[in-house]
């Protein structure tokens, strides 16, 4: 197993994933939320040229955000300034849509981006429909060295449910679940593996991301310490955002435990009075895995940190990393939480003992 992190992706993110490099870690994944980030290929490029051996990957990018011509250039660009260290990753979209208003994008749609995307890369040319038009499209003159669609760049599907599991196995593509806890991690990576091998794909073959946040705690200290909260809230907070808006964009597959149900109500209530009326989404999503917003304070609470993310001690956190690499994860990553670099040592001191 190998480990990452993962990044509410700044203009300056290079400043994190330089030094994630030099302790060791595998992967950067940047985040795709254009209303809470910034651009995810231009803070990749900028990480692309300030380092030499870490990967560094669209964790995930969101089909809606660009044209599929245009995230093909992007990946190309990326893949001449560090060649062979580009990941595709990719999934239908949580709040880099909700943000804006929408629910994901359909899963359809997203195949057929993809297939855009990699047959361009692969220097084919190929038909897609843009404007109501069927047009034929490829790279015009790859041979100038522009970019770079020599060297090859994995894909990487974030799949919480079946079908999306299924399309991941189709594709042979590596896999994304974001989870807070064990037991459905594990339930999770099974259901990855089969859908692998029914399609003729070695798991082993394959990266199986957990993809994660939390914080390491120190002897004796509170789940809910200012410290723990700054560092492992916003995610914990995570699926309190997505339950309330279950009516109007669909679930994402973050729930919360019966004992938490009172805290989810408590949140409804905040939601309810959020303004304007017509697009609570703007506040519900605003610091969404960056931090936590005042009101939110009151419903992030030692459970919820405890049971919806990895925080806990080095050795307890060890022994949960050893579970899911036995259960078949082979790559770790976990959040750096935005103005907490100093989650970098702190989980690289775990990952050494792992």
């Amino acid at each position: 197993m190998d480990f990452g992190i993962n990044l509410a992706t700044a203009a300056d993110s290079f400043k994190i994933v330089k030094r994630a490099e030099e302790l060791g870690y595998a992967r950067a994944w940047f985040y795709d939320t254009q209303m809470l980030n910034a651009d995810v290929f231009v803070a990749m490029g900028a990480a692309a040229v300030q380092t030499s051996k870490i990967r560094l990957a669209t964790g995930v990018l969101i089909p809606s955000n660009r044209i599929a011509p245009v995230a093909a250039s992007a990946l190309a660009s990326l893949n001449a300034l560090a060649p062979g260290r580009i990941d595709f990753g990719i999934s239908t979209g949580f709040t880099a849509r909700r943000a804006m208003g929408l629910g994901p994008v359909k899963l359809g749609d997203m195949e057929e981006y993809i297939r855009i995307v990699q047959r361009l890369l692969a220097g084919d040319t190929l038909e897609w429909t843009f404007e109501g038009q069927r047009r034929k499209i490829r790279f015009l003159n790859p041979e100038l060295g522009v970019f770079n669609v020599q060297d090859p760049i994995p894909l990487h599907l974030s799949a919480l449910g079946p079908r999306g599991r299924q399309l991941t196995a189709r594709l042979g593509a590596g896999w994304l679940y974001a989870t807070g806890g064990m037991e459905p991690a594990k339930a999770a990576v099974g259901d990855m593996q089969a859908a692998w091998r029914a399609a003729g794909v070695d798991p082993a073959s394959r990266v199986a991301t957990a993809f994660t946040g939390g914080a390491v705690l120190k002897d004796g200290e509170a789940f809910d310490s200012p410290r723990a909260k700054a560092q492992a809230g916003p995610h914990a907070t995570i699926a309190l955002h997505n339950l309330v808006e279950v009516e109007q964009f669909g679930n994402m597959g973050r729930s919360v435990p019966p004992q938490l149900k009172p805290l989810l109500e408590r949140y409804r209530e905040m939601y309810r009075k959020y303004e304007p009326a017509d697009a609570r989404y703007l506040t519900n999503h605003r610091g969404h895995l960056m931090f936590l917003r005042p009101e939110e304070h009151e419903v992030c609470t030692a459970d919820l940190i405890r049971m919806l993310t990895f925080t806990a001690t080095r050795p307890e956190l060890q022994d949960r990393i050893r579970e899911l690499r036995a259960a078949g994860y082979n790559h770790f990553s976990i959040h750096i939480r935005h103005g907490h670099p100093e989650m970098l040592e702190e989980w690289a001191d775990v990952f050494a003992g792992v």
